[in-house]
């Protein structure tokens, strides 16, 4: 495990009923510096935080220790799992929301997910976006972060084209949560298409029928 933080946040408690980490949620801080956000994730009164903090350039900064419960996700599901935090390791990467990833930030995360899905046994497709999970909430890491480059280093998955069938059954099947069809349609397209304009196309169902063909949500895994 990475060296413990200088800047050890406080907001964490035990993974209840003994759960183990088998999600990676992927985040990006809305602040306007690393500082600011490392500040806000060390606050107590602010109640939030992650296991790590991952700035522009590169550096690494672990808060929270994996096997505690890290206070990033919220109120979310992963197919059945409703308690993200307890059975994830949260991943906030300095950006305030509308800016590129830079090379040296995404190399960082490259390394840092290739260490933890392999001490934690995690699977590609069990690293997520905080905006699948919370499709109605959140946004992040956003139209921006470059989830086809982590596929090709094989630390997410990207969909090919299969013949289209029912969208929102198909992203169910994959592990998005029961949520308002706009709401799916937005979380989906900010991660596999964020060129996408307009209402549902052919082209998101044949991906979204990819993802659940090749990578469904196992509900034994989940409801361990």
């Amino acid at each position: 495990m990475l060296p413990f933080a200088a800047h050890p946040s406080p907001n964490f408690g035990p993974r209840r009923h003994g759960q183990l980490p088998d999600l990676i949620v992927l985040h990006y801080t809305a602040m306007p510096t690393c500082a600011e956000a490392r500040a806000r994730l060390c606050d107590a009164q602010a109640e939030v935080s992650a296991h790590y903090l991952i700035s522009e350039t590169g550096a690494v900064e672990p808060l929270v220790p994996e096997e505690l419960r890290a206070w990033h996700a919220g109120a979310g599901a992963w197919g059945q799992v409703a308690d993200v935090n307890s059975r994830s390791i949260g991943i906030e990467l300095a950006n305030p929301g509308a800016q590129p990833f830079p090379e040296p930030q995404m190399a960082a995360l490259e390394g840092l997910l290739a260490d933890v899905m392999h001490r934690w046994g995690i699977p590609p497709e069990r690293v997520i976006a905080h905006s699948d999970m919370a499709p109605a909430r959140k946004g992040d890491p956003g139209p921006r972060f470059d989830w086809r480059r982590l596929a090709q280093a094989g630390l997410a998955v990207w969909p090919d084209a299969a013949e289209p069938g029912d969208f929102a059954a198909d992203l169910r099947a994959f592990g998005y949560p029961d949520a308002a069809a706009a709401d799916l349609l937005a979380a989906f397209r900010l991660r596999f298409r964020p060129w996408a304009r307009g209402p549902l196309s052919a082209a998101d169902a044949a991906l979204a029928a990819d993802l659940a063909a090749r990578f469904p949500v196992d509900a034994r895994r989940d409801a361990a």
